[in-house]
């Protein structure tokens, strides 16, 4: 039971403006208010993306101690920001942090603390200047992490071999981890481009102001990423501690083999086990219409079953038309519940972080088709580090896309139950599925994890580093 002096405990909230920041703090947020019944939160997001978790139904989906709170719409909206992403960063960076901060001075409950997301620069400073403890958390893989806290080291990309001699270097070679054999120094040539200097600035200030939080969360399994994760005890100050996979993991309870509900519901449940292809490329960084076209051709070509998620009805009608009778294209689903479905067999995915996650708890191997930003480290974890899926990324042409014929052979040698790759492949994603779910169980590495930030902060452990702004 909890006591009268916990019953007063709150915490903060909040996430960067992105469905993919948004959703694992949502997810936190539940797991902290389910570890702690005396624990109750805040959680602070846009005008517009109060209404956009509203029309998906999230608020009535929340614990009654999980409450959402606004401010202005003082950034781009969520539906142009692919437009100019450097100058969403921006606005975030130089708009965003007055209105959290007035809002933090106006709430009738002060702060015991502030989860506030890694990306948020001015996130940590703004509790510090107030007395408050901070906990940053990080949406992203460890191993990107530890990669992007060394960037000041970084090898150059243009160097003597060339970009193509680069392509095999890993970056292990160049720091004391093992882990980051996987990451190659190609990888991070997307983050030396002029377009991408400033955006680059930001993430440089998010490192330096973590030596004012008080403890760092990670959405990963500790036993997914344990490299990582030891080598980042060893250079943050602070105790970290791993809560993943924060996905929507517990709609699943009672309802993994059955989607009901939904109009796609007969279609699954009409396929053999394992035979479609779950494809989808997430809700912001889109592929371009080109390597979109081959990919359906390559599908095409393949003739196997697909389940296709495009967010516009007119990609949707024309990739049903390029793609044939062999699948079924549909705006939206819930991914998570279709990917624990029976009937799904791989993922065509642009690895994003939370997409990625989800397929090691279904137990699903990986087409992993990154685009930019962590998907690049995160196909690498998926074909090299955990060998459950194959990078395509590695078999683009000159022109950067991937064609028809690579993808059709892909998704052959993915999808053929009788193929000794794809059963080894099948093999480590059960074993990796049984990690993930394993550790949200209780006494599971994320349980005790979570647990222990709880009795951090219940304990009064997080003494905040009060400064001046």
């Amino acid at each position: 039971m909890a006591t009268a002096a916990a019953s007063r405990r709150h915490v903060v909230a909040v996430p960067y403006p992105g469905r993919g920041h948004i959703n694992p703090m949502l997810v936190v947020c539940r797991q902290l208010a389910a570890a702690d019944a005396g624990l109750a939160v805040t959680v602070v997001v846009t005008e517009e993306w109060h209404a956009l978790l509203a029309a998906a139904g999230v608020p009535a989906t929340l614990p009654d101690r999980v409450r959402l709170a606004t401010i202005p719409n003082v950034i781009p909206s969520e539906h142009v920001r692919g437009a100019d992403g450097v100058g969403f960063v921006e606005a975030v960076h130089s708009k965003m942090g007055e209105p959290v901060e007035r809002l933090l001075d106006q709430l009738e409950r002060r702060p015991d603390a502030v989860v506030v997301d890694t990306y948020l620069t001015w996130g940590v400073a703004a509790g510090a200047a107030r007395g408050i403890p901070v906990c940053s958390l990080w949406t992203m893989p460890a191993t990107f992490f530890l990669a992007l806290y060394h960037m000041d080291r970084w090898p150059p990309v243009d160097g003597p071999e060339g970009e193509e001699g680069q392509s095999c270097k890993s970056l292990d070679q160049y720091f004391p981890f093992p882990v980051l054999s996987s990451v190659k120094c190609s990888d991070i040539k997307v983050f030396r481009s002029l377009a991408l200097e400033l955006p680059m600035k930001r993430v440089a200030q998010v490192f330096s102001n973590l030596s004012k939080a008080q403890c760092v969360l990670f959405a990963s399994v500790f036993e997914l990423e344990s490299g990582a994760i030891n080598g980042i005890t060893q250079v943050l100050p602070c105790p970290i501690y791993t809560v993943g996979p924060s996905i929507p993991h517990m709609s699943l309870e009672g309802n993994s083999d059955k989607i009901r509900r939904d109009n796609y519901s007969d279609w699954l449940d009409a396929q053999p086990k394992n035979s479609v292809l779950y494809v989808s490329f997430g809700s912001y960084i889109s592929m371009s219409s080109s390597q979109l076209e081959e990919v359906a051709m390559g599908l095409h070509e393949s003739a196997v079953r697909f389940f296709w998620v495009a967010r516009d009805k007119a990609t949707t009608t024309t990739l049903q038309q390029i793609s044939g009778d062999k699948g079924l294209v549909v705006p939206w689903c819930d991914q998570l519940k279709v990917l624990s479905h029976p009937s799904i067999g791989g993922f065509l995915s642009h690895c994003g972080w939370n997409s990625t996650m989800e397929a090691v708890f279904a137990g699903v191997p990986v087409l992993a088709s990154p685009v930019g930003w962590d998907q690049l480290v995160n196909a690498r974890l998926v074909a090299d580090e955990w060998k459950i899926g194959i990078n395509l990324r590695e078999q683009r042409r000159e022109d950067g896309i991937v064609g028809r014929a690579t993808i059709s052979a892909a998704v052959t040698t993915l999808m053929d139950l009788a193929d000794g790759d794809s059963l080894d492949m099948r093999r480590r994603a059960e074993e990796l599925q049984e990690a993930s779910r394993s550790a949200i169980q209780e006494g599971g590495s994320s349980w005790r994890s979570l647990r222990s930030f709880v009795r951090y902060l219940a304990e009064g452990k997080l003494n905040a580093v009060e400064t001046s702004q």
